[in-house]
C-alpha cells in the first residue's frame, strides 16, 4: 500500500511539474514575441532548448544555485546588462538572492611589469597584452564560483586598472540563489562547463570602439597607448571571444536602453512569480 501511494504521489507530482513547466514556457515565449516587436529588442537570438531548460530549472531545481555566465567583447555592455538586471531583480538588497562575480577583479598582478616598462606605451610596445585569457586568474575565478554553488563564502580579489596591482583583500561574496558572473572569458573552455546559462552580449564594433576609448581615459590610457591596446583588443576578440557567440544559450542586444532591460526583466520575474506561487 505504501509503495502504491508513493508511486501515485510521484506520478501526480511529476504531472504537476510538467504542467507548470509548460505554462512557464508558453509565458516566456509570449514575452519574447513582444520583445521582437521593439525597435531595439533585448533578445537577438535564443537557443531552441533555452526556454525549456530555464522552466525546468525553475520548477525542478528550486534549491540549487543558478549560475549565469555573461560574456561579450570589451565595452559591449556586459556590466550595464548585469547591473540593470540586478536592479530589476531586487528593489531592496536582500542577502541570499544574488551574488555577482566580475572577471575584471581576477586580473593577475602586473604592476612590476608596468613599473619596469615605465609607461603603458612602453609596456604595449613589448608585446604585452591585457586582452588574452592568460592575464586572468580563471582557475581562481572558477574555484570561487564552484565554492558559491556549494554554499561557501569567498573573498574576490580587487584589481586596480591604473596601477595593475591585484589585492587579495577584495569583496566578500556570499552564496545566493542566483550567481551572475560577467567578463570577457567567462564562457571560455576553462570556465563554461559549470554555467547553467550562457549569455553573449552583442554590440556593433563601431559602438564598442567609441565606448572603449571613453573608458580607457578613466583607466589612464590615452594617445598611442590606447591605440595600441584597442588594436590588440580587436585582434584577441576575434580569437577568444567572438567564437562564444556560437555556443551561447541566448544573444543579448548591447544597444538596448537601460530602462528597457529593467522593464523586461521585471516582466519576466513577475510572470514567473505569479505562475510558481499561483
Amino acid at each position: 500500500m505504501e509503495t502504491f501511494e508513493l508511486t501515485n504521489y510521484n506520478f501526480y507530482s511529476s504531472r504537476l511539474d510538467m504542467e507548470l513547466i509548460t505554462t512557464i514556457v508558453d509565458s516566456l515565449k509570449e514575452i519574447l514575441e513582444e520583445d521582437k516587436k521593439e525597435e531595439q529588442p533585448l533578445f537577438l537570438k535564443v537557443a531552441d532548448n533555452f526556454i525549456m531548460n530555464i522552466a525546468r530549472k525553475v520548477v525542478q531545481e528550486k534549491k540549487k544555485t543558478f549560475l549565469i555566465g555573461i560574456t561579450g567583447e570589451s565595452a559591449s555592455g556586459k556590466t550595464v546588462f548585469v547591473d540593470n538586471t540586478i536592479e530589476a531583480v531586487v528593489r531592496e538588497k536582500k542577502e541570499g538572492i544574488y551574488t555577482v562575480i566580475r572577471q575584471d577583479d581576477y586580473y593577475k598582478d602586473t604592476s612590476k611589469e608596468l613599473q619596469a616598462a615605465g609607461s603603458y606605451d612602453a609596456l604595449f610596445k613589448t608585446g604585452f597584452s591585457f586582452d588574452t585569457p592568460d592575464v586572468i586568474d580563471l582557475n581562481l575565478m572558477k574555484e570561487h564560483l564552484l565554492a558559491l554553488k556549494n554554499l561557501e563564502t569567498v573573498v574576490s580579489p580587487r584589481y586596480d586598472f591604473v596601477t595593475c596591482v591585484s589585492s587579495p583583500d577584495g569583496d566578500v561574496k556570499t552564496p545566493a540563489k542566483v550567481v551572475l558572473t560577467e567578463g570577457l572569458y567567462v564562457l571560455n573552455k576553462e570556465v563554461r562547463d559549470i554555467m547553467d546559462v550562457k549569455v553573449y552580449v552583442f554590440t556593433p564594433l563601431e559602438v564598442i570602439k567609441e565606448r572603449w576609448y571613453k573608458r580607457a581615459v578613466s583607466r589612464g590610457k590615452t594617445g598611442e597607448a590606447a591605440d595600441l591596446q584597442f588594436k590588440n583588443v580587436n585582434e584577441t576578440a576575434q580569437q577568444y571571444i567572438r567564437p562564444n557567440y556560437q555556443i551561447a544559450d541566448c544573444i543579448i542586444n548591447g544597444m538596448v536602453d537601460k530602462e528597457y532591460i529593467k522593464v523586461i526583466t521585471d516582466k519576466i520575474l513577475k510572470k514567473l512569480a505569479s505562475i510558481c506561487n499561483g
